[in-house]
């Protein structure tokens, strides 16, 4: 394409240090280069963003089923993770983005670490497509994009409270909804069932688990 540059994987770790390859080209940033990145990497032929998505870290490496010395399935479940297991020490909150390059015939995954205050720049200025993920991504996980046209809920409902994909997110959620005949309208309530996590049980013989006979 015209006015478009041809610089090689090479020469593009060069101005992109933390670029790595793994099963595909990673490059992790933070939130204050996103723009700056992103610039670099639509000019070097990643035309195509293919997904935007948040990852959670709040409860990482920490297991909610203890199964240990359990004969019979799960032994117990907890209905809060202990958070203080957690060995994640970067940012809770990273947003993942996945680009292809068809001329390179490479795939790039860019993580960008967000501060507290959960804020990057909009991506809809230089890949269109942005608009509804990072839509979703507000939604779910209450990102900030700055300058993006309308950035609205996307998937829950109107008046819905919080953001449902965190790992502190209740469950049961915060409010029921039902309909009131008398009234002939909509009407949230505190929730009312009970919090609690089910057990599953080994009900099945399986060739993996053979008893000493």
């Amino acid at each position: 394409m015209a006015g478009r540059s041809t610089m090689s994987l090479g020469n593009l770790k060069k101005v992109l240090p933390n670029l790595i390859k793994k099963d595909q080209l990673i490059c992790e940033i933070s939130a204050k280069k996103t723009l700056e990145v992103a610039s670099i990497l639509q000019q070097q032929g990643f035309d195509y963003l293919l997904d935007l998505c948040v990852v959670d870290y709040l409860c990482y490496g920490v297991s909610q089923w203890d199964t240990q010395g359990s004969t019979q399935g799960f032994s117990r479940a907890q209905v809060q993770p202990v958070l203080d297991e957690s060995d994640w020490r970067g940012s809770r909150f990273v947003v993942v983005c996945h680009f292809l390059s068809l001329a390179k015939k490479e795939r790039l995954r860019l993580k960008i670490s967000l501060d507290d205050d959960l804020t990057m720049p909009s991506l809809t200025n230089i890949w269109p497509c942005a608009n509804w993920y990072e839509r979703e991504a507000f939604d779910l996980f209450g990102v900030l994009f700055t300058d993006h046209p309308n950035l609205n809920r996307i998937l829950t409902d109107y008046g819905f409270v919080g953001h449902p994909m965190r790992k502190d997110f209740p469950q049961i959620g915060h409010v029921e909804l039902r309909y009131d005949g008398e009234t002939e309208s909509c009407v949230y309530e505190p929730v009312t069932i009970e919090a609690r996590v089910s057990v599953p049980k080994v009900v099945r013989k399986d060739n993996r688990y053979v008893e000493n006979e």
